[in-house]
C-alpha cells in the first residue's frame, strides 16, 4: 500500500554525460534530478495510479545517435526516446510496482531545441520529460488525433508547473 509520503513513480536517473573522451564541457549543466524527478511523477500521476519505476538516462549525442539507429533506424541524434518494459504477466507479478521503462534525453540536443525554440533549458528539459512519460503510458503522436489529445494534456501537466505551452514559439 501506498503512503502520502511513498511517491506513485519512483525515477531513477542516470548521467552519461561525463563519459571519458565524449564529455561536452561547454554545455549548460541539465536540470536537477530533484527537478526532473518531479516533472516525471506529475505526468504520471495525471494519467496512472499504480506504483510504478522509470529510469531516466541523459546521454550525449553519440549515444543517442546510436540508440536513434538501432532502434528506429534513423540517422542522428533526437530529443528523447522513450522504451517500454513489457513482461509476461507472471514476470511482472514478482515485481511490487509496473516497470514502466526508459527514457533517454540527448542533453546537447535539448539545449540546441530550446536555442532555436527561444525556450529555457529547463522548460525544455520539463517539456521531454513528460513526453517520454506519456509515451510510456501509451500516449502517441502517429495520426493527427493522437498528436493533438497528446499535445494537449502536455500543455495541462505543464501548466501545473507554471510552465507556458511549448508548442508557441
Amino acid at each position: 500500500m501506498i503512503g502520502k509520503e511513498t511517491p506513485i513513480l519512483t525515477v531513477d536517473i542516470q548521467s552519461a554525460l561525463e563519459v571519458v573522451g565524449t564529455c561536452e564541457p561547454d554545455l549548460e549543466e541539465p536540470p536537477s534530478d530533484s527537478s526532473i524527478t518531479q516533472w516525471a511523477q506529475l505526468a504520471y500521476a495525471t494519467v496512472r495510479d499504480q506504483p510504478s519505476e522509470v529510469t531516466i538516462r541523459l546521454v550525449n549525442e553519440t549515444e543517442m545517435e546510436g540508440l536513434n539507429q538501432d532502434y528506429r533506424g534513423k540517422q542522428g541524434a533526437t530529443n528523447v526516446l522513450s522504451f517500454s518494459v513489457e513482461l509476461e504477466p507472471e514476470l511482472q507479478a514478482e515485481f511490487d510496482v509496473v516497470l514502466l521503462g526508459d527514457i533517454v534525453i540527448c542533453h546537447s540536443v535539448i539545449i540546441q531545441e530550446a536555442l532555436e525554440q527561444h525556450k529555457s533549458v529547463e522548460n525544455h528539459y520539463a517539456h521531454m520529460v513528460t513526453h517520454g512519460i506519456l509515451h510510456l503510458c501509451g500516449y502517441d503522436h502517429e495520426d493527427v488525433q493522437s498528436a493533438k489529445a497528446m499535445e494537449l494534456l502536455e500543455i495541462n501537466i505543464l501548466e501545473k508547473h507554471a510552465i507556458l505551452n511549448p508548442y508557441i514559439q
